[in-house]
């Protein structure tokens, strides 16, 4: 690889002031895949594995600052956007890329984190349902943001969930990862549909607490390996192969008195309690 064929990528979300999720995922994710990562933050949290104790949001005409600054210097290919907060800051992003040619987007619906602390403001749901969803090259809802976007009830089962995805296509963009991990019971199937077809991921629940930050790593590692020239298909198979590694290797770490981050650098990282490095 040379210097002028560096893989990039741009995270547009918030920042997790305990390196868990948001942003500072996105970053890890990128690095971990080899992938060179750009930040455009839309807002500050006070957070850690206990939960957000406090968000501040970013103003949205400093985000189109931020946006004007990366891309009049690095112009990434890929974006990635999680957190955006409220329908002003989805109009700046998704009215800001419309604008950019040959791009390739991935769009986590973040609406609301794993303490249950709300992320995207009600009355814009509606705004990234219509502005930003169809711009998207792959959109990675969970079922409780597939159901607010698409005003119904989560499904039930795998079929339920095809029936979801299917749907959710039909809003405009060229792929949806539908995640399932808020079924009940022992798998945690995804569906990924596209134009062409449908293609189950199933995935026996993995018996760990510690999966904060599980939905921003994955939809990063999908924007990490788009950056580097994998199909969408494609690279949803191997951000699903890299976030399954990165949960079952979360309790190597251990982060906080809550729920932890998943193992970005599970791949690279060795520790002291590990017989194979010297002391």
């Amino acid at each position: 690889m040379t210097a002028s064929n560096v893989p990039m990528a741009l995270t547009i979300a918030g920042s997790d002031s305990g390196g868990g999720a948001g942003i500072q995922a996105d970053l890890k994710a990128f690095s971990a895949l080899g992938v060179y990562g750009a930040s455009v933050i839309t807002a500050l949290t006070a957070q850690n594995t206990l939960g957000v104790q406090a968000i501040h949001p970013v103003p949205a005409d400093f985000i189109e600052q931020q946006l004007c600054s990366v891309f009049s210097d690095l112009s990434p290919r890929v974006v990635k956007t999680g957190m955006l907060g409220d329908a002003a800051v989805v109009r700046t992003v998704a009215g800001f890329l419309r604008g950019q040619q040959n791009l390739k987007l991935v769009v986590d619906p973040v609406m609301i984190a794993k303490s249950g602390n709300a992320l995207l403001r009600a009355d814009a749901v509606a705004v990234l349902t219509r502005e930003l969803l169809p711009l998207a090259t792959v959109i990675t809802p969970n079922l409780p943001e597939a159901a607010a976007v698409l005003g119904c009830a989560e499904p039930v089962d795998l079929d339920g969930m095809k029936q979801m995805a299917a749907k959710l296509l039909r809003l405009g963009s060229q792929s949806v990862l539908l995640k399932g991990g808020h079924l009940t019971g022992g798998q945690c199937p995804d569906v990924f549909m596209d134009r062409e077809g449908i293609h189950v991921m199933d995935q026996v629940r993995l018996d760990t607490r510690n999966t904060h930050g599980t939905g921003c790593t994955l939809a990063s590692a999908i924007a990490a390996f788009l950056a580097k020239g994998e199909t969408p298909a494609d690279a949803v198979l191997q951000a699903k192969k890299y976030i399954t590694e990165a949960i079952r290797t979360a309790d190597q770490l251990d982060i906080g008195h809550g729920q932890g981050p998943v193992h970005h650098f599970h791949a690279s990282w060795q520790f002291a309690s590990d017989p194979t490095v010297k002391q």
